[in-house]
C-alpha cells in the first residue's frame, strides 16, 4: 500500500512532500507517520518540522553539491526523530542518545538497501558530534563530501539573520524549560565557545562556508557577549 498525502497535504510545504516522495518507497507504509508524530512532539520549539523544513529547502538549493541527495534528505528526515532532553530520572539526557535513538528508528522503518542503510545510519550518528565527525567508510565515491554537506547544513541556522537566531535560542530554551537560568545560560555559552572557536572551520564546504560563516561567528560574537553579561547578572544576583 502506497503513502497517501490526503492528511498531510495542508500541512506540510512543498520541501516535504517533494523529498518524502523520493524516498518514500524506501520505508515502510509507518515511517511518514512516525516521523510526523515526532516533530509535532509538545516539548519541541526548535527540533520540529520547521527545523526539518529548514534543511530540507537548503538541501534543495544546494543538491548540485550532493552526491545523494536523496540520502541527505532520509537523514535529515530522521536525524532528530527522537528528542528528549531529560531522561526518566531528570537528568539531562545526552544528546548522543538522541542520536543513537533516532538512527535505530530510521533503521526499524527503512526498507534502503544495505549500504544505503548504512550511510544513512552514518550521516545521522555524525550529528552526535558535528564538528569532528568524519566518514570512516566511504560507503558511496562523494560519501565523505555528503556528510560533510549534511552536517553545514544542520549548522545553518547558525548563519540566520540575528533575528531568527536569537529566536532559535529562546526555542531551545523552550525545550529546556525544567533547566534553571543559570545552568541553561552557562551551557548555551560553552557551545556557542565552541563553535566560536572553529572559526572557518565552522563550515567544512567552501560553498557553505562562503553562504553562512560570516554572518555565523557575527550572531556567535553577539550571543557570547549578550550571555556573557545574562551569567553575570545572574551571579550577581545569587
Amino acid at each position: 500500500m502506497g503513502f497517501s498525502y490526503d492528511r498531510y497535504s495542508r500541512m506540510i510545504s512543498n520541501p516535504v512532500r517533494n523529498y518524502w516522495a523520493l524516498i518514500a518507497g524506501r520505508h515502510d507504509t509507518n515511517a511518514f507517520s512516525v516521523i510526523d508524530a515526532a516533530y509535532r512532539e509538545s516539548q519541541r520549539r526548535y527540533h520540529d518540522w520547521g527545523h526539518i523544513v529548514d534543511l530540507l529547502t537548503k538541501l534543495d538549493c544546494l543538491k548540485a553539491l550532493a552526491v545523494r541527495p536523496d540520502l541527505i534528505a532520509a537523514a535529515i528526515f530522521w536525524h532528530d526523530a527522537v528528542y528528549v532532553t531529560r531522561d526518566d530520572d531528570g537528568l539531562l539526557r545526552p544528546d548522543a542518545e538522541n542520536v543513537r535513538a533516532s538512527a535505530a528508528l530510521f533503521e526499524r522503518h527503512s526498507k534502503f538497501d544495505e549500504t544505503d542503510t548504512q550511510a544513512i545510519h552514518d550521516l545521522i550518528m555524525a550529528t552526535a558530534n558535528h564538528l569532528n565527525a568524519r566518514a570512516t567508510v566511504e560507503h558511496y565515491p562523494g560519501f565523505s563530501r555528503d556528510l560533510d554537506l549534511f552536517l553545514d547544513l544542520d549548522l545553518s541556522s547558525l548563519g540566520a539573520s540575528w533575528s531568527e537566531f536569537e529566536q532559535n535560542l529562546a526555542r531551545l530554551r523552550f525545550e529546556y524549560a525544567w533547566v534553571p537560568e543559570p545552568l541553561f545560560c552557562l551551557g548555551r555559552l560553552q557551545m556557542i565557545d565552541t563553535f566560536a572557536a572553529h572559526g572557518d572551520a565552522l563550515y567544512r564546504l567552501d560553498e557553505t562556508r562562503k553562504l553562512w560563516c560570516a554572518r555565523a561567528h557575527q550572531n556567535l560574537a553577539r550571543a557570547q557577549e549578550e550571555l556573557r553579561r545574562q551569567v553575570a547578572r545572574l551571579a550577581s544576583s545569587a
